[in-house]
């Protein structure tokens, strides 16, 4: 994994700022620790940070290659997974390649193929390919949108990065966030907008899009998506293949020159990766372990509630026994977690999920003395219909974001100018309408098939992104590289258009994926009711949090108080709000330490309200 940036300048033809570029850099180097360099000439400049994890002595970027004229330079960020597959098409072809990178994989690829090797690849990936003689950029995102690609333009300068921060160094992209940035911040937080980068005239390149850019302009398109289709497989039949998809993506994805690990909670989705992992890499020889996160005291003080509704620590113990691996639980402070909001925020470069955003941070700087590489369970819940929301029929007939519900209450905290300036109501139907006219449905299904539809592409496009943002900005944070087998785009489009009856296989919440990995699992943790990422329950943590806000009321220099009002701010100290401000986790503690990141980011990053 890397970190890549780039500026085209159809101004400059030679005369770059390349101490500009050397201080862009240093932004990345959290992404990419092993190796940086830059590639500059003409209009174009290109940064490139690695962290090697394939082929450590070779990969390096920018990469260049020439084909009938052309020179091709090449920035990515991220993993191919059939990498050995386009590499014997590409040797078919004539290509000759060096080294066993799947970056020149990826660069031969584009050589061959043009825009139409998207359609070859598997994997999580962000890049661009400049095109010297032809004056031309062409950049991508993957299917499913894990590794982010965010840019902006400036007249007849056009900038990307991996990450806001970089982009944020040059002097043309200001901290300025406007009537809309606000809205997202309060209305939509920590949740985006898809293609949303919050700062004023930022963008993101949405998942499974591409883009070619020429000195005419920028030119965006679709190349891929889940459409829905008869489906004329048996539930048997959908089992097997659920499987064998499952199996496959794990297995693909196992291939590293660095050691490799498994994040596990006890749930059903981390034990399937650590499962099949663990005896996949029993057979190769090569040594595997798993990690687990939990609180100080968390025993004592946790509370079942609907959205979490027993621990985990009894269920790991379990899934240790079977696997017979190397088992580390990382056990962390609620002092910890709360001191370590702030840097929370610079990870993601946004205010974040609180305690959850902070906890992973702290995770993952454990996990990376250990590995450089972790497999995850995201994207199981979005793509087999796990959530409660899908269930609770109150939440899934209602119009809006199920979670997130709490329009008014957002809008609320907004002072009264800003509340004026932004319709909350509005603003937030809106986007949630636009999300519905996109989602593909047969004609012929009925009512419910097309609520459910309308529900796993809701949950697609907004809620597993704020997850695969958390989770790759904390990660990469910390020099380590995530991958979300789950999300294999080959498995989203083979279960968009499985019927819902048979997702909810005998009223179980992803009863199929249930069904499918039986005699992969004991039994009761292939039964066991969902329970999401844990979170700390121990008092200390309110406190902590609590105090922090206090410090922000008290200091009338404080930013979020231009957009905040402090009354309400007040009134949060004092409530115990059962509904979640976002998701399933963020009860009042985590919108206490959420409205602490909002002022922490306002403050390090400068933001100007305009």
């Amino acid at each position: 994994m890397c970190a890549i940036a780039g500026v085209i300048d159809w101004n400059i033809l030679g005369e770059h700022p390349l101490e500009l570029y050397e201080s862009m850099l240093l932004t990345m180097r959290r992404r990419g620790p092993d190796q940086s360099d830059l590639y500059v000439n003409g209009a174009a400049a290109l940064l490139h940070a690695r962290l090697s994890v394939v082929d450590l002595d070779n990969g390096r970027q920018p990469m260049e290659a020439w084909q009938g004229g052309e020179h091709y330079i090449l920035v990515y960020n991220g993993e191919l997974y059939n990498t050995e597959e386009v590499r014997a098409e590409l040797i078919g072809l004539g290509h000759r390649l060096s080294s066993r990178s799947d970056t020149e994989v990826l660069l031969h690829a584009y050589m061959a193929w043009g825009q139409d090797c998207l359609q070859k690849l598997n994997g999580i990936f962000a890049f661009a390919v400049w095109e010297e003689q032809a004056e031309r950029l062409f950049i991508a995102r993957d299917r499913m949108g894990v590794k982010p690609f965010f840019y902006a333009v400036r007249g007849n300068t056009f900038l990307f990065a991996s990450e806001l921060k970089t982009l944020l160094h040059h002097p043309l992209v200001e901290p300025v966030i406007d009537r809309d940035g606000v809205a997202e911040i309060m209305l939509m937080g920590p949740g985006r907008t898809p293609g949303c980068g919050v700062f004023r005239d930022v963008c993101e390149l949405k998942p499974a899009h591409c883009g070619l850019l020429t000195r005419t302009g920028l030119n965006l398109r679709r190349y891929w998506a889940a459409e829905d289709q008869p489906h004329i497989d048996t539930f048997e039949q959908t089992a097997e293949k659920v499987r064998w998809l499952v199996l496959d993506a794990i297995e693909r994805q196992l291939v590293s020159d660095v050691p490799l690990c498994a994040f596990l909670s006890g749930g059903l989705d981390s034990s399937i990766l650590s499962s099949i992992a663990a005896r996949r890499m029993r057979e190769l020889g090569r040594d595997f372990c798993t990690f687990s996160v939990d609180y100080e005291e968390n025993d004592k003080y946790f509370r079942a509630g609907h959205f979490q509704p027993e621990s985990d620590g009894c269920y790991i113990e379990m899934m240790n026994r079977e696997l017979g691996v190397n088992h580390h639980t990382v056990t962390l402070k609620s002092e910890d977690v709360a001191a370590a909001l702030v840097e929370a925020v610079h990870a993601r470069d946004l205010p974040g999920m609180a305690d959850v955003d902070s906890s992973l941070l702290l995770f993952c700087r454990e996990i990376k003395n250990h590995a450089t590489v972790a497999l995850s369970g995201e994207c199981a819940d979005e793509i087999f219909g796990g959530y409660p929301w899908f269930r609770d029929k109150d939440i899934r007939e209602k119009d809006g974001f199920p979670w997130a519900q709490s329009t008014a209450y957002r809008a609320s905290f907004l002072r009264p100018e800003w509340r004026e300036a932004v319709d909350a109501e509005a603003y937030v139907d809106s986007r949630y309408r636009a999300t519905l006219s996109d989602t593909s449905v047969l004609p012929e299904s009925g009512p419910e098939e097309r609520r459910m539809k309308e529900m796993i592409h809701l949950n697609e496009k907004w809620f597993m992104q704020t997850l695969l943002d958390r989770k790759d900005r904390m990660s990469m944070y910390s020099g380590l590289e995530v991958r979300v087998p789950f999300c294999d785009h080959r498995i989203a489009e083979y279960l968009y258009r499985v019927p819902w009856e048979m997702k909810e296989y005998h009223g179980h919440e992803k009863g199929l994926l249930r069904f499918a990995m039986r005699g992969l699992l004991p039994e009761k943790v292939l039964w066991r009711k969902k329970s999401p990422y844990p979170k700390t329950h121990h008092p200390a943590y309110r406190q902590a949090v609590a105090a922090m806000l206090r410090d922000v009321m008290a200091d009338e220099a404080s930013p979020l108080l231009a957009m905040v009002e402090a009354e309400k701010l007040g009134g949060l100290l004092a409530c115990d709000r059962a509904a979640p401000w976002y998701g399933q986790l963020m009860t009042t503690p985590q919108t206490i330490a959420y409205m602490v990141q909002v002022n922490a980011w306002m403050c390090d990053y400068g933001v100007r309200l305009a």
